[in-house]
């Protein structure tokens, strides 16, 4: 099933799970949606991010040194959907932990765990075969990355294969802020919708999304707008003790 997203532009707000900690990520997750953010992305941190930024890296970088695994990810999405019933959740990781579970034991646990959909950021859908019917064995809405640079048999392909949104990459490199919306994200979306229209799969734009202005803009063209770095650096800029009222804040101020 698609995820729903209550309002134009929906907020997916991205943590990396166990930065600074794993009770503060429950806590940071909790303060976002109930100040406007539809779905979060707990991301699994791992030792060689190749896709993300210094921000992000870091994170990972700290997660990594406090222990925190797969497992550890899955028992917050778990107490999150306890917490928050409604909200969307998103396992977000590179492929190598998901293998290393074991992709059937994975998939049953992300569902077990409440998860509505997992990312994985480094399977391409060309080689996706046992992962899509794991996750449909178990109800999860696979989502996938589009690029910019994407050619149009590569957007519907996408299109045909994910369930729970499609994330769209607002330009080519790697994640981090930017000061404006690249124009390659608008011309990617309109591709895109070629091919999600007939699915009513929605498009979320990602890759440098930091201020109102950023998702005012994507609410012109976009179903949502996914917000990392932005946080993640919040995060790093504040205590455990204050991330999750700063972050409540900021995405208060995005939906304002």
């Amino acid at each position: 099933m698609p995820i729903e997203f209550k309002k134009k532009p929906g907020i997916v707000a991205y943590l990396t799970a166990g930065d600074p900690d794993l009770e503060t990520t429950l806590a940071i997750a909790l303060a976002a949606i109930d100040n406007g953010a539809d779905v979060i992305e707990l991301g699994v941190p791992f030792s060689d991010p190749l896709a993300d930024g210094p921000v992000i890296q870091r994170a990972s970088e700290r997660a990594v040194a406090l222990g925190v695994r797969l497992v550890d990810v899955l028992e917050i999405a778990q107490r999150l959907r306890a917490a928050r019933p409604a909200c969307g959740i998103v396992i977000f990781s590179y492929l190598n932990p998901v293998v290393r579970m074991g992709m059937t034991k994975f998939c049953v646990a992300a569902a077990a765990a409440g998860a509505d959909g997992v990312l994985l950021t480094d399977l391409i859908v060309e080689e996706a075969g046992e992962y899509l019917a794991e996750m449909k064995a178990n109800r999860l809405a696979p989502v996938f990355l589009a690029a910019p640079t994407s050619p149009d048999a590569r957007l519907k392909a996408i299109a045909e294969a994910s369930k729970g949104f499609v994330y769209a990459i607002s330009r080519v490199g790697i994640t981090g802020t930017q000061q404006k919306i690249a124009s390659d994200a608008a011309e990617l979306v309109t591709r895109l919708r070629r091919f999600t229209e007939p699915f009513g799969i929605p498009i979320a734009v990602g890759f440098g999304i930091s201020s109102a202005e950023h998702v005012r803009a994507i609410g012109e063209f976009a179903d949502a707008a996914i917000i990392g770095s932005a946080i993640v650096a919040l995060i790093e800029m504040t205590t455990p003790t204050e991330a999750p009222a700063a972050v409540g804040r900021f995405i208060a101020d995005l939906r304002a």
